[in-house]
Formats: structure tokens, C-alpha cells, sequence
């Protein structure tokens, strides 16, 4: 597994309960900005074998992407993330902000 990969994974299991992060937000925090796309990749083919939290990362207009969208609403509510028009989320209210020393602590941990 490239080193890429690796921190997309790690990224995605870093994003607590009850918010959200983007794809373009985990690529950035994975080294590689403009690597939305690879991220969508990862999520699809890693996402059970590394037991992923993909229900929360969406786009970056806080759509869900993945169709039809009830399945992720549903994970996403269950965690208390507001889900508007079956397909909505306030990144506002429920982005995640990685916390540098609490990330730190969680990926020594």
C-alpha cells in the first residue's frame, strides 16, 4: 500500500462520530490536494476491508454523492448529522476540523 493510500485511510478513520469531512479535504490532508478522485477510489474499493467510516466523507458542496443517497443519510442521522433534502449537510455546522493534537494522539495511539 502506497503512503498515499495509507493516510487516506488513516484520515478517514480519524473522523469522529457526528461530522463529516470532504474528499478533497481528506486528499489535502493526505499530501496530495487535488486528489479527490483517488480518495472517491479508495473509499469504494478499501472501505470494508478497513472497516471505513465512508458514510462520512462527502462533496464539497455537503452533498452526498454516493446514489441513491438513504443509505448514507441514514448512518449520517444516526450520528446526530443534520441531513436536509435527503442529500444535504451543513459543512458549516458539521465538517470536521482535524485538531492537531488530538489527530496526533489518535494516530500514535
Amino acid at each position: 500500500m502506497d503512503s498515499f493510500t495509507k493516510d487516506v485511510i488513516d484520515n478517514i478513520k480519524a473522523i469522529p462520530e457526528g461530522k463529516v469531512a470532504t474528499y478533497g479535504q481528506i486528499a489535502k490532508l493526505a499530501g496530495k490536494p487535488r486528489g479527490a478522485r483517488q480518495v472517491a477510489r479508495i473509499l469504494h474499493t478499501m472501505s470494508e476491508k478497513h472497516d471505513l467510516p465512508w458514510h462520512r466523507v462527502i462533496n464539497s458542496q455537503g452533498k452526498i454523492s454516493l446514489q441513491p443517497p438513504e443509505r448514507q443519510a441514514a448512518r449520517l442521522i444516526a450520528e446526530g448529522v443534520e441531513v436536509t433534502n435527503g442529500s444535504r449537510v451543513q459543512l458549516k455546522q458539521f465538517q470536521w476540523e482535524k485538531d492537531d493534537d488530538l489527530y496526533d494522539l489518535w494516530m500514535k495511539g
